[in-house]
């Protein structure tokens, strides 16, 4: 490992532990990727993380902030880091090609397809307050339906 990625990995670690202490699990290769979705049941709230103002200010407080207030919660919270575990994030995108890649990003998985989707778009144009609520009233109807 070169200066470089070491100085990522310190500077990232953070970053990670964020969503990793709110409860989500971190996929950081394909094959991981792959596993968990091949098993994945019932309804898995997906964080494409990043290291961005918008995903550090909006989209990883929104995210815990929706999960932590909903009575019935995702089955599952799984996370993967663009830009630091590349082909971890190519994969979990493969899943749902026909939504252009950005990050930070939010996807719901229910049912074995792509139930809601957050691009990057809707998280840096809007308030942490305005996210959270958005993606609580989708979790709210997804996860009841």
């Amino acid at each position: 490992m070169n200066a470089y990625d070491e100085y990522m990995k310190q500077v990232v670690k953070p970053m990670r532990s964020e969503l990793t202490d709110a409860g989500f699990k971190e996929l950081v290769t394909p094959e991981e990727v792959q596993n968990y979705m091949a098993d994945a049941e019932g309804v898995s709230l997906i964080m494409i993380n990043s290291v961005c103002g918008c995903a550090a200010g909006l989209a990883r407080p929104a995210v815990i902030a929706a999960v932590n207030e909903l009575d019935k919660k995702p089955n599952n919270l799984v996370t993967v880091f663009a830009g630091q575990d590349q082909e971890a994030t190519a994969t979990m995108r493969g899943y749902f090609e026909e939504i252009p890649p950005s990050s930070p990003s939010i996807a719901i998985w229910k049912d074995n397809e792509l139930a809601y989707f957050i691009p990057r778009e809707q998280i840096e144009s809007n308030s942490m307050e305005t996210i959270k609520d958005h993606l609580s009233g989708v979790l709210s109807q997804i996860v009841s339906s």
